[in-house]
């Protein structure tokens, strides 16, 4: 009678108190985590809804290139693209008034921009006299992927692509609505002929 009684009061407790698997929990929260990324990210519909900072720290917000044309580039200090640096200097000074480059620093391949905002400011400037704005190192690839670059590569946030960075120095192309209008990759150069068509158009 004991026995039958211990195992009622057992089966009570298990019913109120229900033991939860470690891992379906964990995968609840990372599920929960997704999808409450994903709805931030939905509400996100224009390139002026973000802030990023500079390569000296200080916030920016992107609403204030509104009505300019703009060419968002990923950027790295070790790579075989490098040397598009000096051709970008050259498009900003030549189109300044029409255009403003903005320079993303990643790691994201081969691991060919490890410095600091530090060396990267330092090594833009001492080699190639960058004077367009240069932002803080972010992540452009991978599950790690900045906001930003999400919206870029994500034709459910931007409306038409779905293109991210295939390596350093790729290229995306947005107009005085903020809309984005175009991807170039690596290959091609800052004073490609389509490029200067966009620009003036």
């Amino acid at each position: 009678m004991k026995s039958i009684f211990f195992v009622l009061t057992i089966s009570m407790v298990a019913l109120k108190f229900p033991m939860q698997n470690p891992l379906t929990n964990a995968s609840s929260k990372v599920n929960f985590q997704e999808n409450k990324d994903s709805e931030i990210m939905m509400e996100t519909s224009s390139i002026y809804d973000f802030t990023l900072n500079d390569i000296d720290g200080k916030p920016v917000d992107l609403a204030k290139y509104k009505g300019k044309k703009l060419l968002l580039v990923n950027v790295a200090s070790k790579c075989g693209y490098t040397p598009q640096y000096a051709e970008l200097q050259e498009l900003y000074e030549a189109y300044k008034g029409k255009l403003t480059i903005l320079a993303f620093p990643a790691n994201n391949f081969g691991g060919q921009e490890p410095g600091s905002s530090e060396d990267i400011k330092s090594f833009c400037s001492e080699n190639y006299g960058i004077s367009f704005p240069i932002f803080e190192k972010i992540s452009v690839k991978g599950v790690d992927k900045h906001p930003l670059y999400r919206w870029l590569s994500d034709k459910k946030l931007n409306g038409w692509n779905n293109e991210e960075p295939s390596w350093n120095f790729c290229k995306y192309f947005i107009n005085e609505e903020g809309e984005l209008v175009k991807f170039f990759p690596s290959a091609v150069k800052p004073m490609d002929s389509e490029i200067i068509k966009l620009i003036n158009a």
